[in-house]
């Protein structure tokens, strides 16, 4: 059973920046991928953006050039540096985990608003 915890949520205004980090624990085995989704309000969760342990990225068009993913396989860590944010980006944002079972954490919420 693998646990994730994100942090780094809060509110932040329109062009600011925040950085999320996710921790793993409870893995026998390395993590493969891991990544980040978001969703608002009334809406699906979508993926924002992925990493491969051997450090190969993927990102939604909506936040390529504003988000960078990155990782610390020893530290079975992931993390999510947001610039210029906007307020469509508020959302609850998820760190999963990609394997022979999917794991989720319980989210953290990022509010853009002045």
């Amino acid at each position: 059973q693998v646990q994730l915890v994100e942090s780094g949520g809060g509110l932040v205004q329109p062009g600011g920046s925040l950085r999320l980090s996710c921790a793993a624990s409870g893995s026998r085995f390395s993590i493969d991928t891991m990544g980040w989704y978001r969703q608002a309000p009334g809406k699906q969760r979508d993926l924002v953006a992925l990493i491969t342990r051997s450090g190969t990225t993927n990102y939604a068009d909506s936040v390529k050039g504003r988000f960078t993913i990155s990782r610390d396989n020893a530290r079975n860590m992931v993390y999510l540096q947001m610039n210029s944010l906007k307020p469509e980006d508020t959302a609850v944002y998820y760190c999963k985990t990609w394997g022979a079972v999917d794991y989720w954490g319980q989210g953290t919420q990022v509010t853009v608003s002045s």
